[in-house]
């Protein structure tokens, strides 16, 4: 499911000097396996469950703006 064009948003992972651009669902699930990789958190990991189970556009946007969230908490969301 790729977003709209509005929707395009920045993540950082600590450690990568440059954002990365989420425009789509997989964006997102590729992005969040590779920081629970990296940290090792239960909350990413019930994230990027979450994330391989959207199975409709009202959940995929839902988790979305949970992943957001997360990343604003942990300070990895560039403009927030």
């Amino acid at each position: 499911m790729a977003l709209p064009f509005a929707q395009h948003f920045d993540a950082c992972l600590p450690g990568i000097p440059r954002p990365v651009r989420i425009t789509s669902l997989y964006d997102a699930q590729v992005f969040v396996r590779r920081w629970v990789i990296r940290d090792k958190d239960r909350d990413l990991r019930v994230l990027l469950r979450r994330l391989e189970r959207a199975d409709s556009s009202a959940k995929a946007y839902e988790v979305l703006a949970d992943f957001k969230t997360a990343l604003m908490t942990r300070g990895l969301f560039p403009g927030g």
